[in-house]
Order: C-alpha cells, then structure tokens, then sequence
C-alpha cells in the first residue's frame, strides 16, 4: 500500500474511534437518555437526524423557556416536573338588579347594595351626594305610601357616608304644603339626621335653565343648580299609582328637580325620558316596601296601601320603571315612558335578559 494510501487509511479510522467515542460520552451524560412524559410527545419512530426546532408540547403544559432548554434536558428525571400556574377564578359580575325582600328597610338597602358590589362602587371618597326621595306632600306619611319610606332613605344616606362621601344631602320639591313641614310629617328628616345627613329646603331661585341635548319634545328646562354640581344623585322613589301616569316610578321622580313640572304634562310618556336623558343618577331605588294600588298620587286611605316589604335596586332607570309595572299586575309595555325610554337607548326593559338577582332579607 502506498504511503498515501496507509495515511488516508490511518485518518480514516481515527475519525471513526473518534465518532464512537463521542457517542458513548454523550450517552453517559444523559442526552439520549432524557424523556418527556408520554402526554407531552407523540409517539413516532425516532429521526436520524437533528430537529430543526424544539419539539411542541402539548397544550396542557407551558411552554419551556427557550434559555433553559439544555439545562432542563440534562436534569435528572426526578427534578423535572410540569410547572403549576396558578390563575385567579373568573370574576363575577355584580347583577343588572337587585330585588331584595324582608321586613327590615334597613336590612333590605344594606343587602342589596352589598349584592350590588357595595355603595363605594357608586360613591366615591370625597364625593358630593344628593338624594332624591319622593316627599310630595305634607298631608301624609310613608303608612300612606305617599312618600319614601324613611329608614330605606336614611340607610342609604348612612351607606354613603360610610363609603367616603363627604356630605349627603336630602331634597324634595313638595307640590303641596312646605318642606320644612312635608319633611318633618314624613318621618324622612328624623331618619336623615340620624345618619349623618342634611336636609335641604330647594329655593325657587337656584334652578339653571338647562339644554337636554337629547330631548325630542322637552328640549329646556330648569334643573336645581345643587343636581347639576353632585358627583353622585342617587333616586329613591316609592312605588304608586299615580291618575295621570298609570304609575309614579323613577322617571317621574326626578320630576321634583325641575321648576315647571307642567311642562312635563303634556306628554309623559315622551318628555319624562327626554328629562331621564339629563338627570343621570348613579343608583334608583325603588321603594316598595308599601306600595299605593289607587288613587295616587296621594290617596285619602290606608285601604289603597299593599305592604311587599320589598326594594329594587338598579343603575338602569329604565329597568327600574320596567320592574315596577309589575308589582301592580302590568308589563314594561304597558308605560309609554318605559318604551320610549328604550327606544332612546336609556336603558333596557327586556326584563327577561336581565340578570336580577332576588334576595330574601332576614327570617
């Protein structure tokens, strides 16, 4: 054999001891012998050659960090484990409304409100709160159901405060008698002052001619100076009949924020959401622990009251007035105020596809 030959020959064989050896020193540190868990592969014959990429995982494990592949590999089987992640559990969202039952008022706002996500959702620290409750008339009490019962309004002045609000303040505009006298005769100033609040006698003088810019019929009127400035109006009116309406809910009780309510007379059933468009509250509460059945707005006899014991509370004023045809044997359709409301995209009346939640308050 030439010398060439025998060098070719001689390299040749090197080269090949070298490639074995190579081999068993890789199989000694454990890289052939690394294995995934059987859920994490697909079963195929082995390749010949090296992958181009790492091999996917399956989608029950994370992915492996590309800067500690090798170092993974080489890990003994006993310190190789699927991560955990843990992840938070899918937040609840608080209902559209609340309807709470029991014989306690007081009870009743705080479970609602405490379902609805709590009174700091809708009263911020620092903020400047009205409460509007209907207090008409300075003949009759809340027995009568003429008026807001005043423990569900003194509870929500008390939540308020609780929640950081930095003052609370109650006002009505009675169509017939003073305030002082129709605050005092509807036991809501007792209730008020017991909580923490203030009562506000409105002046004649403090109403701001305002533009509703969404308004169809009723495009200008006088809204309380005080409402315009609040960071948070929160709506408390009590459920009645009412001769003119058919019924008095929360649209008609922002009626008492206005200077000429006769201007809403006309056509309720258009011009109370066109002023719905500017009065914006934050929460409506509709009282109906005593509902008047007839000869509302305020009738001569306790015969026309029917005791539910029952709140409902809801952001949507729509809503509000679409549950409250009920409690009088009626449907959402049956107000024009309601459906036109809707039409305005105020708010919805498609009771069905609400989430309402139904509580029952005490024993």
């Amino acid at each position: 054999m030439k010398n060439s030959s025998r060098r070719q020959f001689i390299q040749h064989t090197i080269t090949g001891l070298g490639a074995v050896t190579l081999g068993q020193i890789l199989a000694g540190c454990g890289t052939q012998a690394t294995q995934l868990s059987p859920t994490s592969v697909p079963t195929q014959a082995p390749s010949t050659q090296a992958p181009t990429a790492a091999p996917t995982l399956a989608p029950t494990q994370p992915p492996t960090p590309q800067a500690g592949a090798t170092q993974a590999a080489t890990l003994p089987p006993a310190a190789q484990h699927t991560p955990t992640i843990s992840s938070s559990p899918t937040a609840i969202l608080p209902p559209d409304m609340v309807v709470a039952r029991g014989a306690d008022p007081v009870e009743l706002v705080r479970q609602a409100l405490k379902a609805m996500g709590g009174m700091e959702k809708f009263v911020k620290k620092g903020a400047k709160v009205i409460i509007k409750p209907n207090i008409c008339v300075a003949y009759g009490s809340f027995e009568n159901a003429y008026t807001s019962n005043p423990w569900v309004v003194g509870a929500l002045v008390k939540l308020c405060l609780e929640a950081g609000g930095a003052s609370v303040r109650v006002m009505d505009w009675p169509f017939n008698g003073t305030a002082a006298n129709a605050y005092l005769r509807s036991g809501i100033e007792e209730q008020v002052k017991a909580n923490g609040g203030e009562m506000v006698q409105m002046s004649g003088y403090k109403f701001v001619p305002t533009k509703l810019a969404m308004g169809k019929e009723l495009k200008n009127i006088g809204i309380y100076d005080e409402i315009l400035k609040a960071d948070a109006i929160i709506n408390v009116p009590i459920a009645k009949h009412h001769s003119l309406t058919g019924m008095t809910l929360a649209m008609k009780n922002l009626m008492g924020l206005i200077d000429d309510r006769m201007s809403i007379h006309p056509n309720f059933g258009q011009r109370l959401p066109d002023l719905a468009s500017q009065i914006k509250p934050v929460l409506n509460v509709v009282d109906a622990v005593r509902i008047l059945m007839d000869n509302g707005p305020a009738s001569g006899t306790t015969a026309d009251v029917k005791k539910l014991d029952t709140i409902i509370v809801t952001q949507d004023i729509v809503a509000a007035d679409a549950y409250g045809t009920t409690l009088f044997g009626k449907k959402p359709a049956d107000l024009k105020n309601v459906v036109t409301a809707a039409e305005m995209k105020l708010g919805r009346m498609d009771l069905a596809n609400l989430k309402i939640s139904e509580i029952k308050v005490g024993g």
